[in-house]
């Protein structure tokens, strides 16, 4: 298998490697132009850009292409270090004995970033189109809340975790145990689109779960940039920018505050929460709680929760 072959076959799988070529030589030397040569993950070599002097360092420079995801021009030649060094280029004195000069260009190549969309909000699905547009591979995430902790951990696996941005857009369905899954797993950004209430009383949620500080403070809630747009297209546009300040190290700007979650659809009997006082559908109630002889239902672990420590607080809300 030549090294294009090879290239081609790891780019459909979607396996980070590095493409090395040869543009350039100043005889002697035993590698020509055109030559290529592909460089994995672990330092193995296949194919051909120079002999035994070239390798170690073009294998170097390789890996460090794939730590920082930039291309660079190698430069192989006696007289390396004696000038300026352009910017983009890197020289290394060659120490063969033939005095020959290589150029060899290094383009790490690497799978697209996955954007993890949780839900099948309207917003959510505003999203799912943005992603391809700005470089995104899509994985979406079903928001039944059994399981989806399992399944945000298959589709953060392997080298997706680190490059991943998740999004919550749930409006509400299995937010918490979705953002639990998310902040532990190595994503660098992990958004909840929901309105400021909403997001606070679930930030107070996540506090108390046993999250390291640094990964409590990867999470973006409520999610996006404050455009001023209410629609959920806008919305999801300034989603999408706030990923893509945080994927370029831009400095972070003011947050959106997104509309309000939509209202659920009428219930034949409905119940209200005792802690927050939010209308809860009785039938397929999630969070519940048998005290003194009476059941009462809320609306997401955390104010189940509170209601647990200190029924005798929220008693009086529910007479």
């Amino acid at each position: 298998m030549t090294a294009i072959e090879l290239a081609a076959d790891l780019t459909a799988k979607g396996s980070p490697f590095v493409l090395a070529t040869v543009v350039r030589c100043d005889k002697p030397t035993s590698a020509k132009p055109g030559q290529k040569a592909v460089v994995l993950p672990d330092g193995t070599m296949h194919g051909w850009v120079g002999g035994s002097c070239a390798q170690p360092l073009v294998t170097r420079e390789a890996l460090l292409a794939l730590a920082d995801g930039q291309p660079r021009l190698l430069r192989l030649c006696p007289t390396a270090g004696d000038g300026a060094t352009l910017p983009g280029l890197v020289e290394h004195r060659m120490a063969c004995h033939s005095g020959g000069t290589l150029e060899i260009f290094v383009e790490p190549i690497l799978p697209k970033p996955a954007l993890c969309i949780v839900g099948d909000s309207p917003i959510a699905q505003v999203l799912a189109g943005l992603g391809p547009v700005v470089g995104f591979a899509v994985v979406h995430v079903d928001a039944v809340a059994v399981g989806v902790g399992e399944r945000i951990d298959a589709a953060l696996a392997g080298d997706a975790g680190p490059r991943s941005y998740v999004i919550v857009a749930t409006m509400g369905e299995a937010d918490e145990e979705s953002l639990l899954a998310a902040l532990r797993s190595p994503a660098p950004y992990v958004a909840l689109v929901a309105s400021p209430r909403r997001a606070a009383k679930v930030r107070e949620f996540l506090a108390e779960e046993e999250l390291a500080a640094d990964r409590l403070a990867k999470l973006h809630a409520p999610a996006g940039l404050d455009l001023g747009g209410p629609s959920a297209e806008e919305i999801a546009l300034s989603v999408m920018a706030e990923i893509v300040q945080v994927r370029a190290g831009a400095p972070s700007l003011a947050r959106v505050t997104p509309l309000a979650e939509r209202p659920a659809a009428p219930q034949p009997e409905e119940a209200t929460d005792p802690v927050c006082g939010m209308t809860v559908a009785v039938a397929g109630a999630r969070f519940t709680v048998e005290h003194a002889g009476q059941r009462f239902y809320f609306c997401c672990p955390g104010c189940r929760r509170s209601f647990e420590k200190q029924p005798e607080r929220y008693l009086p809300r529910t007479a």
